[in-house]
């Protein structure tokens, strides 16, 4: 039995969420979501069907995790950050398998960055605020703007 905590505000339908998980308020998780442990999901937070989180994942306010998105563990994904799964919407037209999304293990992205569907954040990099990531990002390395461009490798001290 898992020993999550999740807000008395929050609609959490997945029965896989692991111990010391935190979801708080007015947070959607579906039935197909899988959560690791000691994550914090804070408000205004909507997981889908097809989505991994690994362990020791923070999610800030207002982010949403659609279907084909995978976050590893230790990763800091900042508030309002847009994800993406479908390059080409239409509305009721749906692919027949939406693209997949990585954020490797100790990546952190910043508040209101953009992240386009399909793409691969390398582990320990990190994307700035406000950035629009339209292709895959090496491990290691800050990527800022629009498009996002890489800027610096970054240490192992700096993630």
């Amino acid at each position: 039995m898992s020993t999550h905590y999740q807000h008395p505000l929050a609609d959490v339908q997945s029965s896989r969420i692991g111990d010391d998980t935190r979801i708080w308020q007015f947070c959607v998780v579906l039935p197909g979501a899988k959560i690791g442990a000691r994550c914090n999901i804070c408000s205004h937070c909507f997981i889908e069907n097809d989505v991994v989180i690994g362990n020791g994942v923070t999610i800030k306010c207002g982010v949403q995790l659609w279907d084909g998105i995978t976050i590893e563990d230790d990763v800091f994904i900042g508030p309002n950050v847009t994800f993406t799964n479908d390059l080409y919407p239409r509305s009721k037209q749906y692919p027949a398998e939406f693209a997949r999304t990585i954020v490797k293990h100790g990546a952190s992205i910043g508040a209101n960055a953009t992240l386009l569907p399909g793409i691969t954040i390398g582990a320990g990099a990190m994307v700035g605020a406000g950035s629009v990531v339209t292709k895959d990002v090496a491990e290691r390395t800050l990527v800022l703007g629009n498009p996002a461009k890489r800027v610096r490798e970054l240490s192992s001290e700096q993630g």
